[in-house]
């Protein structure tokens, strides 16, 4: 900018100025000359011509130099055409002597008015056109206030000039001078929106996420700094680190497509469970970091967090998409857990990771023991890499008894780690772990090929024709895409009857994807396996699935079963599902019956299978071989 207005000044101010003294001066000069000698009659006839030739000689060279400043002044008006900035210039009393067309147009002033000089009414018309007018109107005041100010001294005029209409400015002016004499001022205006809007666009894509529009990392520990500043020790200060249960299988499955809509609608829904103060930020993926300020007690937290977990338990609808999906916090409090914004974030983290590793869908606060836990828990990683090459897994059985005649009808397979330092590791510890890691989809299948092998024992060896297995498939496993024909290869590898072989799911895993269950569903039904619902009325789904699903069995989940003695509800809840069951000519299975009393409500409500404590708990392949030849 400062080029161009130097070029402006030699260009085009200084011979504007020239000019105007010249047309001023010359004829003056000129005029009084010849009048002097008329009136002194001093005219000599020998020198006349003498006379009359030099006039006519300073004439010429004035009528030379007036054409000369006119051309330089028509390019000098060519090169003010030609540069995109708007120029106005202005004497040193406010007069204009030059602009262009652009300056014109930015500012929607007529050229007669500007020529007319009312320097002081375009300036009204202009600041009418600008946001903070006042903040500009006072910087013109200060400049006409003090005539030996530099503008560019003043802080205030290297602000861009923001139009009302979005247009974006910067202005610049500089007082011009000959030797010690000021002559004038030169302004200019360039159009920057372009540049300003890319720049502001760059700079919110630093601290913003693009997909949410939440704050990202970076930001989000600048907040979490400035909060900390302002905490007040009558206050505590939350922070939570959030984590979407299985978020993966829906990208996997459904695409990202999908999985960027649903974390959107996802910020969207838990933005409006949080109070006018809070912050949430995308950290990264699926996981999300929220700042709660002015915590008074534990009851605040708790409330946003059931606010939180009752918004996800309406479900996504995405297209045809019909997505169950549920969040795991970690909470760490200021100042108890942490005292800087560093180890707030990697307590929360640590508690998150607690969850996941409790079965994830709840919140937990941080507590010291957590660190120890996190410690163990990566141990546990590292050693399920090499569990299966080990030979670490077992797989346990539990026979389902029929109620009326006592006979066991099948076995369900249950998958156990025996750690050779820790012992035995309950599936709840390391099954959401082998989730996380990929790693349940080669376990799996070999849960699922041991389990088909040994029926097949027992149906030869032990006389058992009938004896069926049931093997649970994880999240993971139900939605990989080879899951059929791995299926078919294990019952041919095996050789065992497809009738013999029943595969449980949860209603949670069938709902993540109603489309893509019906069709997988479909094609295992084609096989001809037995396919059951496992805690069935503890998902959030609508019932509707289950004409739409080819379904065998429905299993009452242990949680009925086990309060079913103690309150007329879950008597209630029971005796619905059975005769759900009943009703869809769906075979139900009574999870947990540890008691006499259970086992005898279960009957009188006419279920006829159940399984549980009362009648074995789970037996490894040795001690299930002993018991099913015992009952033979």
């Amino acid at each position: 900018m400062n080029i161009v207005i130097i070029e402006l000044i030699t260009c085009v101010v200084i011979p504007l100025i020239a000019l105007h003294i010249f047309k001023f001066i010359v004829p003056k000069f000129s005029h009084n000359k010849i009048q002097k000698y008329q009136n002194n009659n001093i005219y000599k006839a020998d020198s006349s011509n003498s006379l009359a030739s030099k006039l006519q000689r300073e004439i010429s060279e004035r009528q030379r130099i007036e054409t000369e400043l006119e051309k330089s002044l028509f390019l000098q008006k060519a090169t003010l055409e030609s540069t995109k900035d708007a120029i106005l210039i202005l004497d040193n009393l406010d007069t204009v002597l030059g602009f262009n067309q652009n300056f014109l147009d930015i500012w929607g002033i007529s050229e007669l008015l500007v020529k007319s000089g009312n320097y002081k009414k375009f300036l009204i018309i202009a600041l009418k056109k600008i946001e903070r007018p006042r903040h500009y109107l006072s910087i013109f005041i200060k400049l006409n206030q003090n005539t030996d100010i530099q503008l560019n001294e003043i802080n205030e005029i290297n602000e861009t000039i923001l139009f009302k209409d979005g247009r974006i400015f910067n202005a610049y002016c500089q007082r011009q001078q000959l030797g010690e004499k000021k002559i004038g001022i030169v302004w200019s205006f360039r159009d920057v929106t372009v540049e300003k809007l890319a720049l502001n666009t760059i700079q919110y894509h630093t601290l913003y996420d693009l997909l949410t529009n939440l704050p990202n990392r970076v930001l989000f520990n600048s907040l979490l700094m400035t909060s900390l500043e302002k905490a007040d020790h009558n206050y505590n200060l939350a922070v939570c680190f959030l984590d979407l249960d299985r978020f993966k299988k829906i990208n996997d499955s459904l695409g990202h497509a999908i999985g960027d809509q649903l974390l959107q609608m996802v910020a969207q829904r838990i933005r409006q469970c949080l109070r006018p103060g809070d912050t949430i930020a995308r950290w990264g993926g699926d996981e999300f970091t929220i700042i709660l300020p002015e915590i008074s007690n534990s009851e605040d937290i708790t409330l946003i967090q059931e606010r939180i977990f009752a918004a996800f338990k309406q479900g996504f609808k995405i297209d045809n998409h019909h997505l169950n999906i549920s969040p795991s916090i970690g909470i760490a409090l200021y100042p108890q857990h942490g005292k800087d914004a560093e180890t707030l974030i990697k307590n929360a983290d640590a508690a998150l990771s607690r969850v996941k590793l409790q079965g994830r869908n709840q919140y937990k606060l941080y507590h010291p023991a957590i660190n120890s836990q996190a410690t163990e828990l990566f141990i546990l990683e590292n050693s399920l890499h090499q569990a299966l090459e080990r030979q670490e897994f077992k797989v346990y059985y539990q026979p389902q008894v029929n109620s009326s005649t006592g006979e066991i009808t099948k076995m369900e397979a249950l998958l156990r780690w025996e750690h050779p330092e820790l012992g035995l590791i309950p599936p709840a510890t390391f099954i959401p772990i082998a989730e996380e890691t990929g790693l349940i989809l080669p376990i799996s299948e070999w849960v699922l090929k041991t389990a088909c092998l040994q029926n097949k024992t027992w149906q030869e060896t032990l006389n058992f024709p009938s004896l069926s297995v049931a093997v649970n498939l994880s999240t993971r496993q139900f939605q990989q895409l080879n899951l059929v024909s791995m299926v078919q290869q294990v019952l041919l590898e095996t050789n065992l009857e497809p009738q013999y072989l029943e595969l449980e799911i949860t209603e949670t895993v069938a709902m993540q994807d109603v489309e893509l269950s019906r069709k997988i569903l479909k094609e295992l039904d084609k096989i001809g396996l037995t396919i059951s619902i496992d805690d069935f009325g503890t998902g959030y789904s609508s019932l509707s699935y289950l004409k739409d699903f080819p379904i065998h069995a429905l299993k009452i989940d242990q949680s009925f079963v086990r309060d079913l003695v103690n309150g007329d509800n879950q008597t209630a809840i029971t005796t619905a599902i059975i005769a759900l069951a009943h009703g869809l000519n769906l075979a139900v299975v009574a999870e947990g019956v540890e008691t006499e009393e259970q086992f005898n409500l279960l009957r009188i409500l006419e279920c006829e299978v159940m399984q549980g404590y009362l009648f074995s708990h789970p037996l490894s392949a040795e001690e299930a071989t002993r018991m099913l030849r015992a009952y033979k």
